[in-house]
């Protein structure tokens, strides 16, 4: 069971188009996508099984990792993790889902910035 979410309200716009260009792949293979319709979100989490959660701003690439230094916290409690799930449930509820119809409906305007956008996905 995958849910990923990312905001509506993008931080720079092209990396709001090479993400669009890769949540069709997720889609694809049954994931769950949210736009976060509440505000800005910039963290990135992960949550397994309500046991293991890391939470941070690292995009876990090399520009983040040895320009950015951005760093995550990995945390081992399932209190902890099932607090931070119930958080992105609620986080849910702000949001709307982004289904693989919709996300197949792009206009080839959209479609073109992706492409040119996910050239660039390594650096951003």
């Amino acid at each position: 069971n995958v849910s990923i979410m990312f905001p509506n309200k993008p931080d720079h716009i092209f990396v709001y188009w090479a993400t669009y260009s890769f949540v069709g792949e997720l889609l694809k293979y049954g994931a769950k996508a949210y736009i976060y319709d509440d505000g800005f979100i910039h963290s990135k989490g992960i949550i397994v099984d309500d046991f293991l959660a890391s939470f941070g701003t690292c995009n876990f690439d090399i520009r983040s990792f040895k320009l950015n230094f951005e760093v995550n916290a990995f945390i081992y409690d399932r209190i902890t993790a099932t607090q931070l799930r119930t958080t992105f449930e609620n986080d849910i509820k702000v949001s709307r889902e982004l289904t693989l119809n919709d996300y197949n409906k792009r206009s080839l305007i959209i479609k073109i910035k992706e492409a040119f956008s996910r050239l660039f996905s390594p650096v951003l």
